[in-house]
């Protein structure tokens, strides 16, 4: 059996191999990530007395160019996680880091662990496409969450109070489009009552908001009240409604991002049963598809909840056996989120069809669990149905 190491980084790979007797077949040597680059290295894996298995250190994108090249010249690669890779170099007792040696300490690996070493089977175009699809979202709502408390932040300077007045509601920004034309207390507290009213309403109608004369005279009487830190300068003005401005097109981005997402998820054959579920709805069905993938590739149901990592490891040692353990957050850190997405939105409905996992989340919270407990034995037990049924539709093997 012959192993073959590759240290990857950013433009060029290290590579080493040897066999089971520790004789060198390949020297280390670098390989750019280049087509003809790629072409010498399977060159020479070609030549070897016998197939190789290539191990790869998991680097997030970087290794997927070498992948990709091994795997269309039919070559066996496998891609190993880099904690396993981590806590197998610490084994070490003189540790070093360079190229050559994590070349070469790959390459070991690969031997040592032989029989377990699995085949790399990528995702199909489109599931690739719809997984970052669904990390550009998470990234966007995190701009947006970001944006929102600068804004509001800016806000309470200018118009302290002013948000509980203004909810942004069905997706449309009052509080921002208020704020572009209504930026600080004293352009609105020089007014009369009946002027401000009067404009207020003519703005909302403009906007296609609701025409409410109570709620105008309140903002009114809030900014005769209320007490700004900043002053009623262009200065502010123009920092007022440019944090506006960004807030309001960060959240455009936002349901671009959904919508053509929503749009690629519901290509695949598994969208309307995942959709059908209890306390999944378009959104949350597409990032679910996106981050857990082709459900096939995972050989048990066990599997999913610990790709997740909501798996609790056992600990026993002698005649000691912890029966408190904590989830492993070994996993996918976005499925974990959703997850919980969809556990609070099945306790906020309370279903009374298809209600397995609310009843069990139920039975867990009568039983004196913290909710998140609660959560996570949930959304383990609704992974389970979703790989169940997910299956049923994809009968045909990878």
């Amino acid at each position: 059996m012959i192993s073959v190491g590759i240290d990857v980084s950013k433009e060029k790979s290290t590579v080493f191999a040897a066999d089971e007797n520790g004789e060198v077949l390949m020297r280390v040597c670098e390989f750019e990530h280049t087509e003809a680059g790629m072409a010498e290295l399977i060159r020479q894996l070609k030549q070897l007395p016998e197939e190789p298995r290539v191990v790869v250190e998991n680097t997030g994108y970087y290794h997927w160019p070498v992948v990709n090249s091994l795997l269309a010249a039919d070559i066996f690669v496998c891609i190993v996680n880099s904690i396993v890779m981590s806590k197998f170099a610490k084994v070490q007792i003189r540790p070093g880091k360079t190229d050559r040696l994590d070349a070469m300490l790959i390459c070991r690996f690969g031997l040592a662990n032989w029989s377990n070493l699995v085949r790399c089977c990528p995702d199909e175009e489109r599931r690739t496409l719809l997984r970052l699809y669904s990390r550009e979202y998470s990234h966007a709502v995190h701009m947006v969450v970001d944006q929102k408390i600068h804004f509001t932040s800016l806000l309470d300077k200018t118009m302290p109070g002013i948000k509980t007045l203004l909810e942004d509601k069905g997706g449309r920004s009052k509080l921002s489009d208020f704020a572009l034309e209504f930026w600080h207390f004293d352009r609105i507290s020089k007014q009369k009552s009946e002027s401000f009213v009067k404009r207020y309403c003519s703005w909302a109608k403009k906007k296609g908001y609701h025409m409410n004369e109570s709620k105008a005279t309140a903002i009114h009487t809030l900014s005769r009240n209320g007490i700004p830190t900043l002053p009623c300068t262009d200065a502010v003005k123009q920092l007022v409604q440019e944090a506006a401005r960004v807030l309001k097109r960060l959240e455009e981005s936002v349901n671009t991002i959904l919508a053509q997402m929503n749009e690629l998820a519901s290509t695949f054959p598994e969208y309307k049963v995942v959709t059908e579920m209890k306390g999944v709805g378009e959104h949350t069905a597409a990032r679910l598809i996106a981050e857990i993938g082709d459900v096939r590739l995972f050989h048990s149901a066990k599997a999913l909840p610990a790709y997740a990592g909501i798996d609790a490891p056992p600990y026993q040692s002698g005649e000691f056996e912890s029966h408190r353990r904590k989830i492993s957050k070994r996993g996918n850190k976005y499925l974990r989120k959703v997850g919980y997405e969809i556990m609070s939105a099945l306790m906020s409905t309370k279903p009374s069809e298809d209600n397995a996992v609310y009843l069990f989340m139920c039975r867990k919270k009568a039983e004196g669990k913290h909710y998140l407990s609660a959560y996570m034995a949930g959304l383990n037990k609704f992974l389970h149905i979703y790989y169940a049924r997910v299956l049923e539709v994809l009968k045909e093997p990878v």
